[in-house]
């Protein structure tokens, strides 16, 4: 594919207007760790939450929904839909005890909660885990899109590729910290969401219009797999296609929201959306940004990379066709996933240039944020906790700012051992699976313990690599059965640690409690032996109103699903079926409003009250 002068033109501007204001930010980052890693927790909800949406919109996204449509359909998407569950549970239920923590990275939760040596473990061993290992692993799937797209569209090599975004990369997450990210992440959202809106409008038109493709795609179609599946629907088929539909559907919502522990939809929040929680400038501030993200991640996005991938159905039905059509293309990057590049072909000059810019947008708005957040990990929770306690708050800025560099080229050689964006996408969902309900509990009861922590991460990885091997051995017996047997491995193992290994102590409970502050009857205990009275109980259950918040919970996700759903039944030309659901989603959207005016109203009297007190 070859750009004109315009495309260039527009991806040199594009680039300018994301990463130039970024540059005013390298002094006030080099102020403090707090500033590099957490913005001196004073960002509003709207930065924070379109930083959220931003992170989670990256390269190997479009790439990831053109593989699941290709070979599941629509309705394959579950595997991800079902994560609004948790979403909104960290909207109505975690977003305000974290940022009641007033920890730097959720890290630096373990020896908040836990005591003794097992939770500086605990956090020693997450920090490289989870900073180091399991963040290059997703920084290298991100940029194998980004190898993909460069393939198709310019025939770069990996190291090219690499070397390219690399640059870009690491040299704005080294100088500019979180306040950088953030503003660069705000402007390239745009960017991004006008390049994929483009291409979904000219893939329709390659194909005769929306109607000719739902037309086209109406009836039944074999999938890659053999399988004959209906593609435009919403819902799977749960008469011809039982194990699919327990694949993508029953699974996702019956276990997997829950018990699983994916990046950036963590049950309880974790990771980059506990950073951007804990560097908001208030409790209401990380509670409107978490709402705003899961509106913005579900309804917002995902219809143009749909629509994009349907298309792609009708105009490379088979892989092969990828590949003629892409003569010079590396037989060891063809995938499904690799359609949504290979629909780019069809953008005229000046788009072209639009999606060039949008994708780097897409590549760079994530690959920042893990390389701030890795490196928060492995300076703040690893290095400055276990190796170098005394040093001055420079010293530590500039080995964030090393260590950054280093995690980028980590991340560029693990590009080389995968293959495609949803076998990754997996393999994550397996590595995490069963540690999820530790990571919800853990909030309200007290009786997990650090040591549960350790035995949940080991039992989860151990019975993923077993079962890798036994899939390698062709003993595999099902993504979806292996994923229900690992969580239900893990859960046992944790839960029996709970019960039979030495509890937390207790002044580090109370400790807690009186900061944080949880509720629910599994802190009925701590309560007690912190001297709470009946009194200030019935007043902190007052401002918390649990029941405000389930309700809301439900709200929320049913007014997510049914906007969603009522955007892709207006493309489909449904629009019974469209309007229906958009009534659903004013009456749910009006029930949602009034609880948040309601908990934000209690919240900030109850914040108010605990100060007033002298207890926070």
């Amino acid at each position: 594919m070859h750009l004109q002068w315009i495309d260039w033109l527009i991806v040199a501007a594009s680039l300018l207007i994301c990463f130039v204001p970024a540059l005013f930010f390298g002094k006030r980052a080099g102020k403090s760790t707090s500033e590099f890693f957490v913005s001196g927790r004073s960002v509003p909800w709207w930065l924070a939450g379109l930083s959220m949406v931003a992170t989670t919109f990256s390269s190997d996204t479009p790439n990831l929904v053109t593989d699941i449509v290709r070979r599941q359909g629509v309705a394959g998407n579950w595997c991800w839909w079902a994560f609004v569950l948790t979403g909104v549970a960290t909207v109505f239920f975690y977003a305000r005890l974290w940022r009641r923590s007033g920890v730097m990275t959720d890290l630096e939760f373990y020896e908040l909660r836990y005591s003794g040596k097992a939770a500086g473990v605990v956090r020693g061993f997450r920090s490289v885990y989870l900073g180091l290992f399991f963040n290059c692993f997703i920084m290298a799937t991100v940029n194998l899109a980004a190898v993909k797209i460069a393939n198709v569209l310019f025939g770069l090599d990996r190291w090219q590729t690499l070397l390219i975004v690399g640059l870009l990369n690491v040299v704005f997450a080294a100088h500019s910290g979180l306040w950088g990210v953030l503003v660069i992440d705000m402007i390239q959202f745009f960017i991004k969401m006008t390049a994929v809106i483009a291409a979904a409008y000219f893939a329709v038109k390659q194909v005769g219009g929306l109607g000719v493709m739902v037309d086209s795609l109406s009836a039944a179609r074999p999938s890659p797999d053999g399988k004959s599946i209906h593609f435009l629907n919403i819902l799977p088929d749960f008469t011809s296609n039982w194990d699919l539909a327990l694949a993508v559907f029953v699974i996702p919502i019956a276990v997997q929201w829950w018990a699983v522990w994916y990046p950036g939809a963590e049950p309880g929040g974790g990771s980059y959306i506990a950073q951007r929680m804990l560097a908001s400038k208030s409790e209401k501030d990380s509670l409107g940004a978490v709402l705003f993200f899961n509106v913005a991640h579900y309804v917002l996005r995902p219809w143009p990379w749909i629509i994009t991938g349907l298309c792609s159905i009708l105009i490379y039905p088979e892989l092969s066709d990828i590949q003629q059509a892409f003569p010079d293309l590396d037989p060891e990057l063809l995938g499904h996933d690799i359609a949504f590049p290979a629909m780019l072909k069809f953008l005229p000059v000046g788009f072209i240039g639009l999606m060039v810019g949008g994708l780097i947008a897409a590549n760079s708005s994530t690959i920042l944020t893990h390389l701030n957040w890795g490196a928060s990990y492995l300076v703040h929770d690893f290095y400055q906790r276990f190796i170098n306690k005394g040093a001055s708050e420079k010293h530590y800025v500039l080995v964030g700012r090393l260590t950054t560099v280093g995690l980028f080229i980590c991340a560029a050689g693990t590009v080389y051992v995968l293959d495609t964006a949803k076998d990754t996408f997996d393999l994550i969902l397996q590595v995490g699976a069963g540690t999820g309900l530790l990571y919800l509990l853990r909030w309200f009861w007290w009786r997990i313990n650090a040591w549960c922590e350790v035995v949940a991460m080991i039992s989860s990885f151990a019975v993923s690599i077993a079962l890798l091997i036994a899939k390698k051995n062709g003993y595999g017996f099902g993504t979806h059965l292996e994923l229900l047997f690992t969580i239900g491995v893990t859960t046992a193992c944790w839960l029996i640690t709970a019960l039979i290994t030495p509890q937390t102590d207790r002044k580090v409970l109370i400790e807690f409690y009186r900061k944080v502050r949880p509720f629910g009857p599994g802190w009925e205990r701590i309560r007690r032996e912190a001297g709470i009275s009946d009194a200030e109980l019935a007043e902190h259950a007052r401002h918390e109103n649990i029941p405000l918040a389930l309700l809301g919970w439900v709200a929320g996700c049913v007014v997510i699903w049914s906007s969603l759903f009522a955007v892709g039944n207006f493309l489909y030309g449904r629009t019974n079926y469209a309007v229906g659901l958009l009534a659903v989603f004013v009456i749910s959207g009006l029930v949602l409003l009034r609880v948040i005016n309601r908990l934000w109203n209690s919240g900030s009297a109850g914040q108010a009250t605990h100060q007033a007190s002298g207890t926070m």
